[in-house]
């Protein structure tokens, strides 16, 4: 099990092998503040290679999911500071890789949404494997209504949403609510309240542990290869992740129980 690096902006649950991360700052609506954005991907590295976590959660406390970037440190760092143009790049560039590292995690990442989920808080919603929003949250890419363009979130809006309206709202700033989510995409699920988002995790968190943890990275690699792989090295990518699977104890186990009509090792007992 791996050690969790101590965190102050963030709150971390590990509920057997399912790790929910808290966003701990609601006095500034847990915009992404470097000191925030720091620890979350502190943490996501220490559990990167760790397949004893299973699932990943994001949530928010105070009722809200996340405001976004944090437009005073924008305002005090990057506008009223010393930087040039080429720190800010260097600077969002970060960020962008902070949105790969959700994206790109071999565990599950479910994102739980009340309140607001704003800017980078809807980018940030548009990396998980699942998504749950109440019917009243909040989103919107607020960015171009300030006068900068939603920089290194637009590529996973437009993952997840389509093309058409990843521009659509991009370019409009167009609010909406959490029924609107699901019918756009963005949301798996719209429930009620954060009763009905703690029914979702408990619901996603049973079938994940039905599934073998290799096999659920190995799987979500092969999905994401297919953005940059032509199809002779998709047809590559994916052979050799079945046979590395296939051949793995993981693999010989989960053949085994299926034939002896038994729950493999890794299901939840």
């Amino acid at each position: 099990m791996t050690t969790l690096p101590k965190t102050e902006n963030i709150l971390l649950e590990n509920d057997n092998g399912w790790l929910t991360i808290w966003f701990n700052r609601p006095d500034n609506r847990n915009a992404l503040s470097k000191e925030l954005t720091t620890e979350l991907k502190a943490v996501l590295n220490a559990v990167r290679d760790d397949r004893t976590i299973r699932g990943i959660t994001l949530r928010g406390k105070g009722g809200v999911f996340c405001a976004g970037g944090d437009l005073k440190g924008f305002k005090n760092n990057y506008q009223g500071g010393s930087q040039t143009a080429e720190d800010i790049a260097a600077s969002s560039r970060q960020g962008g890789l902070m949105f790969d590292l959700i994206n790109e995690m071999p565990q599950v990442v479910l994102i739980l949404v009340e309140g607001a989920a704003m800017a980078g808080g809807l980018g940030m919603v548009c990396t998980a494997d699942i998504v749950a929003v109440t019917k009243d949250a909040k989103f919107a890419m607020t960015e171009t209504a300030i006068g900068i363009p939603p920089a290194q979130i637009a590529p996973f809006v437009a993952q997840r949403l389509g093309l058409r309206i990843a521009r659509r709202l991009m370019v409009t700033a167009s609010r909406f609510d959490g029924a609107e989510a699901g019918r756009l995409g963005l949301a798996d699920y719209v429930v009620d309240d954060a009763a009905g988002l703690d029914q979702i995790q408990a619901d996603v968190q049973k079938s994940v542990m039905r599934c073998a943890p290799n096999a659920n990275a190995i799987t979500k690699a092969i999905v994401l290869a297919t953005r940059h792989l032509d199809r002779e090295g998709q047809l590559d990518f994916a052979a050799k992740g079945f046979a590395e699977c296939m051949l793995s104890d993981e693999g010989r186990e989960g053949v085994a129980s299926f034939l002896e009509k038994r729950k493999p090792a890794w299901a939840e007992k």
